[in-house]
Parts: structure tokens; sequence; C-alpha cells
């Protein structure tokens, strides 16, 4: 069985000029231009293709990949804008259409947008932008300090939402981001607290000593660039620290800690110092 919107692997079964026809199992023969498929594709090749719709609701195939698949989120940019709703460019010649019904703001050409994939009652490939209705409102095992994929797909007065690994809905807090996030930007993240409700939060930034070597070696590359010394004490801002280093006051200060522990600093009145080695006999 073929499924539309996404990769699959088809045999050729007829060859005519200009055109190669793919077992479509219950959906007959399905097309594909003979100039996308290799140079010595025959009949009883098996091809990887990507099943769509043509403009006149034909299934075809192409060796193509799309910048994404039905049933996924992703940062789309418009491609035109035309009475039946917006089309978005995804890598393939025939745009990716979002109905008006499906848009949650005015688009123009050249927008950004993200949106989820889905087959429309017509079995075409359509977009949403509504994300969160697609998203999975089953509970999962997160836990505290779980190292997850994020997509940055919301600004809100909080902070950002985010989906997680791709699947369900979190939120980073504005006290939490310490680093520029941008809609469609996908980072790497941390659960910080599942709610009764099932909410996440979430954190850029493992909860504890978690990531402190990491960290460690950020600010020791920094003071190697600054010469080996970097202005930054206890009564810096947090908001210095944070366009610094990327880091919350308080991760800096237990990162800062853990180096001198090390003994690959020094403290000083006025700031840090990269503590020489010792020089070998």
């Amino acid at each position: 069985m073929i499924e539309i919107g996404k990769q699959n692997r088809l045999m050729v079964v007829e060859r005519t000029p200009g055109r190669l026809f793919l077992d479509g199992g219950s959906e007959g023969k399905i097309a594909l231009m003979t100039q996308e498929a290799p140079p010595d594709c025959q009949v009883g090749s098996v091809l990887s293709v990507f099943i769509y719709t043509d403009a006149h609701g034909e299934l075809v195939a192409t060796t193509k990949i799309p910048m994404t698949s039905v049933g996924e989120f992703a940062s789309l940019k418009v491609a035109s804008i035309q009475k039946v709703g917006a089309f978005l460019n995804w890598g393939l010649p025939k745009d990716l259409f979002l109905p008006f019904r499906e848009q949650t703001r005015e688009l123009r050409v050249g927008d950004k947008v993200v949106v989820y994939l889905y087959l429309d009652s017509s079995q075409r490939i359509s977009a949403s932008m509504r994300v969160e209705k697609y998203l999975d409102k089953r509970p999962e095992n997160y836990f505290e300090g779980l190292k997850v994929n994020l997509f940055i797909f919301s600004a809100t007065d909080l902070g950002f939402k985010a989906i997680i690994n791709g699947r369900h809905l979190g939120i980073l807090y504005k006290n939490e981001i310490y680093q520029p996030l941008h809609i469609g930007q996908q980072v790497e993240g941390y659960i910080q607290f599942v709610r009764e409700d099932g909410k996440i939060d979430l954190s850029l930034q493992p909860s504890g000593y978690r990531g402190v070597k990491d960290f460690g070696q950020k600010i020791l590359d920094l003071l190697e660039k600054g010469g080996g010394f970097l202005a930054v004490t206890d009564k810096s801002s947090a908001d210095e620290i944070k366009n610094l280093f990327g880091l919350s006051k308080k991760k800096y200060k237990m990162t800062v800690g853990t180096l001198y522990k090390k003994n690959l600093i020094t403290i000083e009145e006025e700031g840090i110092r990269l503590r020489k080695p010792k020089s070998g006999k």
C-alpha cells in the first residue's frame, strides 16, 4: 500500500517514451518522468520516490525529495497568494497548498510560516498553520532533565511555544531563554517540569550541575579570545552575563566555581583570568 505525501519504494512495471510507470498497488500505475529516473533504470527496478497529486488530482511520483512530508511540521516560505489560499515552496515543482481556513493570520509572499502537512478529504497534500491541533495530547514519559529536540513555532507574552520531539507541546519561558530564538528554529532543550495537567515547561539549559562541562569550555574559549581575562564578576548584571555567555547568572556562577576548583582560572576583584599552565622542567 502506497503512502501519499511520503517516500515509497516502488517497482517499475512499464517503460514508455518520456515516462515510467510504477506499481501503485490498489492505486494502479503511477507515472514518473523518465528524466528523473537513474539512467540504468529498467522494468523490474525498484525506486525510492515521493508520491503526491498533480494539478488534475492524479497520483504522480518524483525522485526529488521535498523539504517535509505528511505528518511532519516545517517552516516554509509563501510562494504565492491565490483566490483559494496560499501556496508554499517545499522543494517540488508544484507548490504546497495552504487553504485560507488553515491560516491563522494574513500572509504575504515571502513570509515564513510553520505548518503541519496533512491529507485533505480528496487525498491532496495540504498545509495548516493551526499547529497545536495536530500535536499529540496523550501523556509522554518525559522527566526533568531529559534532553529533547525543540521546534520553535510561536511567540507569546510568556515566551515561546515549542514542539517537543515532533509530537508534544512545551513552553519556554522568557526567564529561561539566554540566547536569540526565532520562529521556525530547531534547537536542543531540556524538560524542566511536567505539570499535573500535562503541560510541559522547557529550558534551553540543563538544570543543576548538568552541562557545566560544556559551559565551562565555552567560558575558557572566550577567555582565550579575550587575551586570558574577562571583566566579569559576581557583581556583573544578569543581562551582561546573558549577552556575553548565553547563561543565567546562577549557571554562570556554578560553572566559574567548577573551573576555579579545577585550577583552570583565577577569580580576581575585577574579573576572571585564565590560569597559565605551569611550564615543565
